[in-house]
C-alpha cells in the first residue's frame, strides 16, 4: 500500500522517482498526519459513514484545479474502491507536485432501483483529508445486471457542485463498465438529492449539459467488444473519443493520472514515475492510449507530434 511521506524507494520499478520541490509541504503535512493515526489500512465495514456521503448535499472548490472522480461500485467492481484507496497517495502526491492547490471529490455510483446506497459522494478536500473522505464510501456490490445510475451522478454534477474558480474544464473520471438508465426517475432525484423536478431527468442530456463545463472521461472496464451497446451509449453521452479501455484494471488510476498529466504538461515526468514502478514494457502499454489522443477533447493525436502542438480540433496548445 503506498504512503504519504513521499518515500518511493520502495516502489518495484528499476528507475528512481523523486517527487518535485512543489507540494512539498503538502506531502510532509499528509505524511506527519498519516504517522499520528497509525499506518493506513481499508477495513471492510457494513454500509458507509452516511454522515459523509449523503448525496443531498451541494458541495463547492475554491480551487483553480478540482478534481472528481467516480467510481462504479456494482458487482465485481465492488472492490475498486480499496484499489482507488491503496493508491490515494500515488494519486494525490503526483497530481499535486503539478498544481499545488488540487481537490479532489470522489462519488460511488451503484443501482438507484435495488442498492440502498445508489449515490455517495464527499466533499472535496485533499492531502490526507481524502483519506478520512474516501473511506466513508462503501462498495455495495449490488446492483442489477445492467444498467446503473450513472445519469442520477451526472444530475448531482450538474446541479450539486460548484467549482467558481476552475481555470479550465475540470477533469472528470468515470470509473464503469456498462450503461447507464435513459432515464433518471423524478421519484429518485427527490429522494436521493433533495431536489424537485418537473418530471424524469433525461441521463443523456444531463450527461451532455455537464460535458459542456467538465472534461468528462468515461474509464472503462475492458473485457467486452469495442463500439458495443456501452461504446454506442456513452458515446452519445460524452462523445466517443472520451471513452478509453481499460484493459489492466490494477492499472486504472494510472490511466486517469496519465490523461491529467498529458494535460498539464507533465507527462514526460509521470512516465518517469510510471517506470519507478513498472517495467518499460508496462509504461509502454500504458502510455499509449494516453499519448494517442488528445486530453482535453480526445481528438487523435499524429505519432509523430512533439513538442509544442496545437489541437487541431479543440485548439488546445499541448506540451508533448
Amino acid at each position: 500500500m503506498y504512503s504519504w511521506d513521499g518515500d518511493t524507494g520502495s516502489w518495484y520499478g528499476k528507475s528512481g522517482y523523486a517527487y518535485s520541490k512543489s507540494g512539498a509541504d503538502r506531502r510532509a503535512r499528509a505524511a506527519s498526519r498519516a504517522a499520528a493515526a497509525g499506518g493506513r489500512t481499508y477495513e471492510r465495514r457494513s454500509g458507509p459513514n452516511e454522515r459523509i456521503i449523503d448525496p443531498s448535499k451541494s458541495v463547492r472548490s475554491d480551487s483553480k484545479n478540482p478534481l472528481l472522480v467516480a467510481v462504479d461500485v456494482t458487482g465485481s467492481m465492488a472492490s475498486w474502491p480499496a484499489e482507488i484507496f491503496d493508491r490515494l497517495p500515488l494519486l494525490y502526491n503526483t497530481l499535486s507536485q503539478y498544481r499545488e492547490d488540487l481537490e479532489i471529490c470522489f462519488a460511488a455510483i451503484g443501482d438507484a432501483g435495488v442498492d440502498r446506497w445508489p449515490l455517495q459522494v464527499t466533499s472535496f478536500a485533499g492531502g490526507y483529508d481524502l483519506e478520512q473522505l474516501l473511506k466513508s464510501l462503501y462498495g455495495e456490490g449490488g446492483g442489477g445486471d445492467a444498467p446503473e445510475s450513472y445519469g442520477l451522478f451526472a444530475q448531482w454534477v450538474d446541479t450539486h457542485v460548484d467549482v467558481p474558480e476552475a481555470e479550465e474544464k475540470p477533469f472528470l473520471i468515470v470509473f464503469g463498465d456498462i450503461t447507464m438508465h435513459p432515464k433518471v426517475p423524478q421519484d429518485q432525484i427527490r429522494k436521493l438529492l433533495g431536489d424537485d423536478p418537473q418530471g424524469d431527468v433525461d441521463a443523456l442530456e444531463v450527461w451532455r449539459r455537464v460535458a459542456k463545463r467538465y472534461n468528462v472521461w468515461f474509464l472503462r472496464r475492458g473485457g467486452n467488444r469495442p463500439n458495443d451497446q456501452i461504446d454506442q451509449q456513452w458515446a452519445e453521452a460524452i462523445g466517443a473519443q472520451k471513452i478509453m479501455r481499460i484493459e489492466d484494471e490494477q492499472r486504472a488510476v494510472d490511466y486517469a493520472m496519465g490523461l491529467i498529466a498529458r494535460a498539464w504538461g507533465h507527462f514526460g515526468d509521470f512516465q518517469d514515475n510510471m517506470r519507478a514502478r513498472h517495467s518499460e514494457e508496462k509504461v509502454a502499454k500504458l502510455s499509449k492510449p494516453i499519448a494517442m489522443v488528445c486530453p482535453r477533447c480526445g481528438g487523435s493525436i499524429p505519432t509523430d507530434a512533439g513538442g509544442l502542438f496545437a489541437c487541431g480540433y479543440c485548439g488546445v496548445t499541448l506540451k508533448l
